[in-house]
């Protein structure tokens, strides 16, 4: 059995270009690649009969996010965090604080940044489709 490495992180995205912008200009992550798969090995990979999508590539201080826009899309699914299936992506910073203020006020925020009873200072961010990000205190 081969080894197991990390490769990335996806999130599902209703419009890949208002999400790269989000995740580019918002939150500084650079562009690696953008690209678009389609065909019967990729519709039977993901399951989803005659399914295309595109993709981008980003860099997010050394973990890949891949955003991918499917066509055709699904349902639209908003799980609370605590539900089974529910999932998030979450980037640490040096000061919660002083990353949420230079945030633009158009970003979502689900409270303002709380400390933990462990000590961890953390917000919850929503982009564009509501895809929830976790930023912490690393």
């Amino acid at each position: 059995m081969s080894d197991l490495s990390a490769h990335h992180v996806g999130l599902t995205v209703s419009e890949l270009d208002r999400a790269v912008q989000f995740y580019r200009d918002d939150l500084g992550f650079d562009v690696v690649s953008r690209f678009e798969v389609a065909g019967e090995e990729f519709s039977t990979a993901v399951d989803v009969e005659g399914a295309s999508g595109r993709f981008a590539h980003l860099d997010a201080s050394g973990i890949r996010l891949e955003l991918v826009e499917y066509d055709p899309s699904g349902e639209e699914t908003t799980a609370a965090l605590n539900q089974p299936g529910a999932c998030h992506v979450a980037f640490g910073v040096d000061d919660v604080g002083a990353f949420v203020e230079g945030l633009p006020e158009s970003v979502e925020r689900q409270s303002e940044p709380q400390t933990t009873a462990s000590g961890t200072q953390l917000v919850f961010l929503r982009d564009p489709d509501g895809n929830r990000i976790e930023i912490l205190e690393a």
